[in-house]
């Protein structure tokens, strides 16, 4: 799920996000949801709110618990990840992060959730199976390889090799 910005969804993630643990009460989110979206001039109906969170939490975007009888939200690294929080003023460390994959038929919904992924990650196919970033998002890539139980059929590789600059300018 691709989070447009100023929806109410990167609203809640957003200020889950700015939040000092990274949780909040639902009560805090929809008995005063002007708060959460301060500065925007949008006003969130309770049942709409429910319903966001709902959906963020199928998608794996927030966890929920219950902490002396009220709801608690935690945003999950994979909705820190939607909201796009890679450091774009980090200068390149000259490596290139370099995917290849192949993923089996069977598992066509995790491959096509894995390729949406890196697309929002920043990164350019090269060929078929194989992408190409220069963000440093290794270690955020690993984990999510883990998460979804394809590290059998993808590889991860960093490259500090100045040749790839030449190839992907033909290339990409």
């Amino acid at each position: 799920m691709k989070i447009r910005r100023n929806s109410l969804n990167y609203f809640l993630l957003f200020a889950l996000e700015k939040s000092i643990d990274g949780v909040a009460y639902f009560d805090q989110f929809v008995n005063n949801p002007g708060y959460w979206a301060y500065g925007t001039g949008k006003d969130f109906d309770k049942p709409v709110i429910s319903q966001a969170i709902k959906r963020l939490r199928e998608k794996g975007y927030l966890e929920t618990s219950v902490d002396e009888g009220k709801v608690m939200m935690k945003l999950t690294e994979l909705g820190a990840d939607a909201l796009g929080f890679v450091d774009q003023n980090k200068p390149w460390d000259k490596k290139w992060r370099i995917v290849i994959y192949d993923i089996p038929e069977d598992k066509r919904g995790v491959r096509d959730l894995f390729r949406r992924r890196l697309k929002e990650w920043g990164f350019k196919k090269w060929q078929q199976s194989t992408w190409i970033t220069k963000k440093d998002v290794t270690e955020k890539l690993r984990k999510l390889v883990k998460k979804l139980g394809i590290t059998n059929w993808v590889a991860i590789i960093e490259s500090a090799d100045p040749a790839i600059s030449n190839i992907i300018d033909t290339a990409v």
